[in-house]
C-alpha cells in the first residue's frame, strides 16, 4: 500500500505545527490535528495490530470508532491508556504508541504461526478442546494470551475526573447536518440545547462528502449554524460521545479533554432526545477480506478530506450501493489510478469521474502476503491494486435507540435495520433514521424535534447534488470458498458462524456467545449485519426473523477514572463518624471499621480481650451507654405509607398501633434476609424504619426503588435522616434509673412505655425520641437527638451514669450481648442463602396472603427444602476455648467428610463464664441437644447444637 500524504488540502490538520511520535518504537510523523491512524496511514505503515485469535496481520479499516483492528497502548508523560482506538485518538507530540496483541511488533509477531493452525481452532474450540483432563492445566497459558493491550500494573491516578449533571430542553446526539438542523430549530423555540459529538469538529458526513445547504457550501452553513448557536446560548460539546442511555432517559456522555485532564461524566437529563447518531459503512464478504490495504471506502475519504492523505495509488473500489462513487471519483481526482467494482448491472450504476468503472462484478478474492497486492473478480479478471476500498452498504448505529428499548424493522430499500416505533421522549433524525438524501436528512431532524422544533424559524434547504443509495445486499453466502472475515476485531469467519448453526446455535445470542461475533468493543458495528444474514441464510430464515444482538452500553470504552469522578482514596468509601466522635476519643476509645463507619470498639489502654470483656460484663450488672447513632433512621410517610411498609417487610406492619415498635425483616426478591431492624409508627401515616447501620444507604435506595416502582410520590414520601440524629442508647439493669436522672418529662413506668413502644421528652429545650428497644436483652431505652445536640446529652448520661457504675461500651462488647441472646447481624450471621424460616421466623410465610417483596421465592423447591442451614447455639465442653468463626460442622460418609454449616459467631461470655457461638447448620432446629464434629484449619473439636438464647431464655431481663 502505497499511502501518502497530499501536499494540499487537509481540513482537520494545521501543516505550520508539525509534530512526531513513535509506534512501535519507528518515528511517525504528522501534523496537528492529525489522529494516530491519519499520521500512521501518511507515513506508509500498512500493519498497525494483530488479530485476537490468530494474529493475523491487519491494517485501517476505518476512521472512527467503528475501528476494529487499530487498537494501540499510548504512553506519555507517566501516563499509560491500554486499548485507546487509533482511529479516534488525536496524534500529539512525544506519544508513544504500541500495537496490541503483538510481541515484540505489529510487524513481526512471533505468535503470526497461531494462523496456520486456524482449522484446528475454530470457534468455541476451547470449549470442547481443553476438558479433559483438566482445564485448570491449560487455564494459566490460556489466559496469559488472553487479552488485548497490556495494563499497567504500577499505575496510579494523578487528578480526580469531573462529573457534571446536567438538565436541557433538547438533547441532540450527533452534529451531523440532521442533528444541527434540530439544534438549530430547538435554539430558535427558545429552548435550551445541548449538542454533542464524538468527533472534534461539528458538520458530520458534511465535512468529506459533497453538499450545497440554503445556496451555501455546506461548511459554511456548518459554521454559520453554528455560530447561531452559541449566540442563543447552546452547548456544544465536541469530542464527547453519548455512550448509553438508561432508565428515564437519562443520557451518559464521556467528554473527551486534549490537555491531558482525565475525561469528564456528563448525566444529562433531557425533555427531548434527538438522535442523529448516523451509520456505519460495512464491509464487503470475500476471501481474506481483512488483509492491510483494505479499508471502508468512505474512511478513505475521509483520509484524503480531512487529512489529505491518498490511501493508494493503484485503488480498486468494491461495492454495491451508490456512496461509493463519490469516493471512486474523489480519489481518481487526487491522482490515484481508480477501477470501481461494481456488483449491479450496469444500468443502476452512475458515473464515477476519472475512474473505470466495471458494472456486474464483484471482488471474491483479495490476495498478498502479509498487505493486499492483488484481487480476483467472479469472471476470473485479476486486478494488481495496492489498495482496496469496500462499501457494503450502510448499518445505522441504533445503539442508543435500542438501550432506550426502541424496536427495530427491517428495511428492505436499506438493507438495514432502523429504529421502528418512537420510543417516548426521544426522536430519530437523519441516516439513522433511514435517510438518504440531504434534504431527506434536514427534514428528518427538525421532525425528531416533535414539540420543540421553532416554528418561525425556516427548515435549511439542501440547494446541491443529492445523494442515493441504490443499494443491492451483498450477503456473505454458506460454504463460500477460502476465509471471509465477518468479525474482523473477534476473527469470526463466515465458517465459524456456519458451524454455529450446524450445532443448533441459531438464537442470535447463542450465536454472539459461540463465536464471540459482536462483542468487547466493536458491539457489532461493523460485523452484526452479515453475521446476522449469514445466519438467516444457512438456517433458512430472512434476516428480520433472526432478529439482532442486545446493544448494550457503553457504545464506546470509558475511562474507569470518568466513572470514579471523585470517588478515589479518601473519597471512593469516605470514612463516617459519629457526631460524638471527637467525645469518644478523649475517653480513650479505640476504633474500628464498622459497615463504613469508625466506631469505638471498645474503650481504656488494656488489652483488647480484657477490656471488651470487662465492658460487657459490666453492662450486665448494672448499665451501660452506647453510642448507637449509625442505627438507621429513614422516615416513610404518605396516605399509602402502612400499605407500602407491609408490602416491603416479610412481617405485617400495618397493624402496629401508633407509638409502638415491631421486628421485622426486608428480604430480597429472592426471599434471602436482606435486612432486620425495628420499624416505629409514629402516627397513621408515618413510620420510622430503623436498619443496620451498614445497610442504610442500601435499603434507603431500595425503599426508593420499590416506592417508584408501585407507588407513587403522592402517596408514599421517603427521607433519609439517620445522619440528622444521634441515638445514645442506655442498656442493663439500672437503665430506667438512668433515663429517670435525665429529667427528659417522659413518663417511664411499663405502663406508658411498655418493651417495643416510644415516647417523646425534651431535653435542654430540644425534642427526643425515646424507643423502649433492645439489643442486648436487657432493659433498654434509645434516646434519639438532633445530631448537633448529642454532645450535651451524653455528657448528662456520663455524669448521672457515675453514681450507678455505668460503663461506656464499644461495639465489640456489644456483639457479645448480642450473641448472648441470640439476637442476629445480618451478613454475619446469615449469608446469601438465608431465608426468615431459617431463623425460626416461619409464621408470615404460612399466614400472610398479601404480596410482599420475596414472598414467591420463599415456596420454591430451594425454600421448601427440609434440609435447610438453620440459626443454631453451639456450646463446648466445659474449660475448652470458643470456637473459630467459620469452623464447619462436618459429618463423615462413605469416609468422605461434608460441611453441616459454619460458626457465624463465637465469644467467649463473662456473665455465663464460657464460651457461646452462633450457627447455621443443616436442620439445626431440630437437633438441639446433638453433638457435632467442628473442623477448623485441619483441627476437630466437638460442640453441642443448642436454642441460639443462651442468656434469660424467658426474657425476665427486659423488664427488670
Amino acid at each position: 500500500m502505497s499511502a501518502r500524504r497530499l501536499a494540499t488540502g487537509g481540513s482537520e490538520i494545521d501543516r505550520s505545527r508539525p509534530l512526531s511520535f513513535t509506534f512501535d518504537g519507528r518515528v511517525v510523523q504528522g501534523f496537528a490535528g492529525d489522529t494516530i491512524a491519519s499520521a500512521l496511514l501518511a507515513s506508509g505503515q500498512r500493519v498497525v495490530a494483530r488479530s485476537f485469535k490468530y494474529h493475523r496481520p491487519r491494517g485501517l479499516w476505518g476512521a472512527g470508532v467503528e475501528e476494529p483492528n487499530a487498537l494501540v497502548d499510548i504512553s506519555r508523560d507517566g501516563r499509560h491508556t491500554p486499548n485507546a482506538r487509533a482511529t479516534t485518538e488525536a496524534a500529539k507530540d512525544g506519544i508513544a504508541a504500541r500495537s496490541v496483541n503483538a510481541v515484540p511488533d505489529a510487524e513481526s509477531d512471533r505468535n503470526a504461526f497461531l494462523d496456520r493452525f486456524s482449522r484446528f481452532i475454530p470457534a468455541a474450540f476451547y470449549y470442547k478442546t481443553f476438558m479433559w483432563p483438566d482445564w485448570h492445566l491449560f487455564e494459566p497459558r490460556i489466559r496469559a494470551m488472553a487479552g488485548l493491550g497490556t495494563v499497567d500494573a504500577g499505575w496510579t491516578q494523578q487528578q480526580s475526573a469531573a462529573q457534571v449533571n446536567h438538565h436541557c430542553d433538547v438533547l441532540v446526539v450527533g452534529a451531523g447536518p440532521a442533528g444541527l438542523a434540530a439544534s438549530a430549530s430547538a435554539a430558535a423555540g427558545g429552548h435550551s440545547v445541548l449538542l454533542v459529538d464524538d468527533q472534534a469538529h461539528p458538520g458530520g458526513s458534511l465535512r468529506h462528502r459533497a453538499g450545497e445547504i440554503d445556496g451555501m457550501p455546506a461548511m459554511q452553513w456548518v459554521s454559520q449554524t453554528v455560530a447561531g448557536l452559541r449566540e442563543k446560548g447552546a452547548i456544544l460539546l465536541p469530542e464527547t460521545t453519548a455512550f448509553g442511555i438508561y432508565d428515564h432517559n437519562l443520557v451518559a456522555l464521556n467528554q473527551r479533554h486534549g490537555d491531558g485532564r482525565p475525561d469528564t461524566l456528563w448525566r444529562v437529563r433531557p425533555k427531548r432526545i434527538v438522535l442523529a447518531t448516523g451509520t456505519i459503512e460495512r464491509p464487503l464478504p470475500f476471501a481474506d477480506n481483512d488483509l492491510p490495504g483494505i479499508l471502508s471506502a468512505d474512511a478513505a475519504l475521509n483520509y484524503l478530506k480531512r487529512f489529505a492523505v491518498l490511501a493508494g495509488e493503484r485503488i480498486v473500489v468494491a461495492t454495491n450501493n451508490d456512496s461509493a462513487y463519490e469516493v471512486a471519483s474523489a480519489m481518481a481526482e487526487a491522482g490515484a489510478e481508480v477501477t470501481l467494482v461494481d456488483i449491479r448491472p450496469a444500468g443502476a450504476c452512475g458515473t464515477a469521474g476519472k475512474a473505470r468503472v466495471l458494472a456486474g462484478s464483484a471482488v471474491v478474492a483479495a490476495h498478498g502476503r502479509k498487505v493486499v497486492e492483488g484481487v480476483a473478480l467472479d469472471d476470473g479478471t485479476r486486478l494488481a491494486v495496492d489498495c482496496l476500498l469496500v462499501s457494503g452498504g450502510w448499518t445505522p448505529s441504533v445503539h442508543l435507540y435500542s438501550q432506550a428499548k426502541g424496536k427495530l424493522r427491517w428495511d428492505d430499500a436499506l438493507a438495514a435495520f432502523v429504529p421502528g416505533a418512537e420510543v417516548g421522549g426521544i426522536g430519530t433524525a437523519g441516516a439513522l433514521a433511514g435517510a438518504v438524501s440531504l434534504s431527506g436528512t434536514l427534514e428528518s431532524g427538525l421532525a425528531a424535534l416533535g414539540g420543540f422544533a421553532s416554528r418561525a424559524k425556516a427548515a435549511p434547504k439542501s440547494t446541491g447534488v443529492e445523494a442515493s443509495l441504490n443499494v443491492s445486499a451483498a450477503w456473505p453466502k454458506p460454504k463460500a470458498r477460502g476465509r471471509v472475515w465477518i468479525d474482523y476485531q473477534n476473527d469470526v469467519t463466515a465458517k465459524d458462524v456456519e458451524l454455529a448453526a450446524r450445532e443448533n446455535f441459531i438464537s442470535v445470542e447463542h450465536l454472539k456467545r459461540y463465536t464471540t461475533l459482536g462483542m468487547a468493543t466493536d458491539q457489532g458495528k461493523t460485523s452484526n449485519l452479515n453475521g446476522l444474514a449469514l445466519l438467516a441464510e444457512a438456517t433458512g430464515r430472512s434476516i428480520p426473523d433472526v432478529g439482532t444482538t442486545t446493544y448494550r452500553p457503553p457504545f464506546t470504552p470509558v475511562p474507569f477514572t470518568s466513572l470514579a469522578g471523585m470517588r478515589r482514596k479518601s473519597l471512593l468509601a469516605p470514612v463516617r463518624r459519629l457526631p460524638l466522635d471527637n467525645i469518644h476519643r478523649a475517653a480513650g476509645a479505640s476504633f474500628r471499621e464498622y459497615g463504613g463507619w469508625l466506631r469505638p470498639a471498645y474503650y481504656g489502654q488494656g488489652p483488647a480481650q480484657d477490656a471488651i470483656r470487662d465492658e460487657a460484663r459490666r453492662a450486665r450488672q448494672s448499665v451501660a451507654l452506647f453510642d448507637g447513632s449509625t442505627l438507621g433512621k429513614i422516615e416513610v410517610a404518605g396516605p399509602r405509607a402502612a400499605e407500602f411498609v407491609d408490602f416491603i417487610y416479610y412481617n405485617t406492619m400495618s397493624t402496629l398501633k401508633p407509638g409502638r415498635c415491631r421486628y421485622g425483616f426486608m428480604l430480597s426478591e429472592n426471599g434471602v434476609v436482606f435486612d432486620d431492624g425495628i420499624l416505629v409508627r409514629l402516627d397513621e401515616n408515618r413510620f420510622v424504619v430503623s436498619c443496620s447501620s451498614s445497610h442504610v444507604a442500601s435499603v434507603h435506595a431500595r425503599l426508593e426503588e420499590w416506592r417508584q416502582d408501585r407507588f407513587g410520590r403522592e402517596a408514599v414520601y421517603i427521607h433519609n435522616a439517620t445522619a440528622q440524629y444521634a441515638t445514645l442508647t442506655v442498656s442493663g439493669p439500672n437503665a430506667r434509673k438512668l433515663v429517670e436522672a435525665l429529667a427528659l418529662g417522659a413518663a417511664l413506668d411499663d405502663a406508658s412505655l411498655p418493651h417495643m413502644a416510644i415516647t417523646h421528652g425534651r431535653f435542654d429545650g430540644e425534642e427526643v425520641r425515646i424507643a423502649r428497644v433492645s439489643f442486648t436483652g436487657d432493659r433498654s431505652y434509645e434516646i434519639s437527638i438532633r445530631a448537633d445536640r448529642a454532645e450535651g446529652l451524653w455528657s448528662r448520661m456520663q455524669r448521672e451514669g457515675s453514681s450507678l457504675e455505668a460503663v461506656t461500651i464499644g461495639l465489640e462488647a456489644l456483639m457479645i450481648l448480642r450473641a448472648e441472646k441470640g439476637y442476629i447481624v445480618i451478613g454475619k450471621d446469615t449469608d446469601g442463602s438465608t431465608m426468615p424460616q431459617d431463623l425460626g421466623l416461619d409464621g408470615p410465610r404460612r399466614k400472610r396472603t398479601a404480596e410482599f417483596v420475596g414472598r414467591r421465592s420463599l415456596f420454591t423447591e430451594e425454600g421448601e427444602r427440609s434440609d435447610r442451614k438453620q440459626l443454631v447455639g453451639l456450646s463446648v465442653p466445659e474449660g475448652e476455648a470458643p470456637l473459630a468463626t467459620g469452623a464447619h460442622g462436618i459429618v463423615e460418609a462413605a469416609g468422605k467428610k461434608r460441611s453441616l454449616g459454619y460458626v457465624t459467631s463465637s465469644y467467649f461470655s463473662p456473665t455465663l463464664n464460657r464460651p457461646i457461638a452462633l450457627g447455621l447448620i443443616e436442620q439445626g432446629a431440630s437437633r438441639h441437644g446433638q453433638v457435632i464434629d467442628i473442623q477448623h484449619l485441619g483441627m476437630l473439636r466437638r460442640a453441642t447444637i443448642t436454642a441460639p438464647c443462651a442468656l434469660d431464655p424467658a426474657g425476665d431481663r427486659l423488664n427488670a
